[in-house]
């Protein structure tokens, strides 16, 4: 396992770490759970993601007690949450980017997993009906606190990250250290074009989720929809990216892996490891044999030289264009 900076921050974080997304609370039972994080640290991973819209706060509680029966050294990983959207109440301050609920977030997430602080703390989305200032000033008085040590975004855009850090450095406050986007070979934007210039400048990190496209970019799929598989179940997902030309694509991508000696999931995840601008890739397993397969991506990093990965472009055909300036 390597280890790549959270953007221009001292903190250190797992090239492949592991997130409880869809599956801790919900889909799979606590001992599955708890083989899936014990595998994954033995491995070396260091970051566990996590959020309180999560299974409606119980993913985190799941993953608290795995950690607190664990025992692992507080010191030897790195634990996030994520607020926006809250844990399933649905009151006016219950939701949202507002001090009260930035705060109150916070202490559930720390009571839910058991835990003194988070290492990284998210705001989910962007809220427009909060002062980005009013955002900025409730994050920078946890990290006082000592509550968190880092706080991010996900999903917002650049012009609205940059935004946060110009109030930042005017109030003379922390800005966010790290975005949390999607990036994967069916949705490159942000990563390869929007936040560009943020990489440059103020050294973002990132943390990005679903390299797999939803396990659209995996074997199972191409020969139609399972029964009881995550597309099958979510209608909105499925029309958004189950379509006939990601199909074709994915078909001739599972031939180059096969080429290649490799399968088509761990050939997407060493693909967005090739990326500098990523700092850790986040798995999402419900099986211990696809999380096994899934870390063995490391491996196949180097398989992707300058043909292959050419050989990849002509394939999705889908790489943002820089300006031309």
């Amino acid at each position: 396992m390597k280890y790549n900076h959270l953007g221009k921050s001292g903190l250190k974080v797992s090239e492949l770490s592991f997130g409880s997304w869809v599956t801790f609370g919900s889909q799979i039972q606590r001992s599955t759970a708890e083989r899936l994080m014990a595998y994954a640290y033995d491995r070396g991973v260091n970051f566990f993601d996590n959020a309180e819209i999560y299974a409606q706060g119980q993913s985190e509680i799941v993953m608290g007690r795995i950690l607190k029966k664990m025992k692992w050294d507080r010191t030897s990983y790195v634990l996030s949450s994520k607020v926006f959207f809250g844990d399933g109440r649905k009151g006016p301050n219950q939701t949202g980017l507002s001090r009260k609920h930035i705060f109150e977030a916070c202490h559930d997430a720390l009571r839910r997993l058991q835990v003194e602080y988070l290492d990284l703390f998210f705001c989910h989305r962007p809220d427009k009906n909060t002062p980005i200032e009013e955002t900025v000033r409730a994050m920078n008085h946890l990290i006082q606190q000592g509550k968190i040590f880092y706080w991010g975004t996900s999903e917002w855009s650049a012009q609205e990250i940059m935004e946060a850090h110009m109030v930042a450095q005017k109030l003379h406050l922390i800005g966010p250290t790290m975005d949390q986007p999607q990036y994967n070979m069916l949705q490159r934007q942000k990563i390869e074009l929007e936040y560009l210039q943020i990489f440059k400048t103020v050294g973002l990190g990132t943390t990005i989720w679903s390299p797999l496209a939803s396990g659209l970019l995996t074997k199972k799929y191409l020969n139609g929809i399972p029964k009881g598989t995550r597309l099958d179940k979510l209608t909105w997902l499925r029309d958004m990216i189950y379509t006939q030309e990601h199909i074709k694509k994915i078909k001739r991508l599972h031939a180059l892996a096969e080429k290649i000696g490799t399968s088509l999931a761990k050939l997407s995840i060493a693909w967005c490891l090739k990326n500098p601008n990523v700092s850790t890739v986040i798995l999402g397993a419900s099986k211990l044999t696809q999380l096994k397969e899934n870390l063995q991506a490391l491996d196949v990093v180097q398989l992707l030289d300058d043909d292959i990965m050419e050989k990849i472009e002509k394939i999705l055909k889908n790489k943002p264009q820089l300006p031309p300036f």
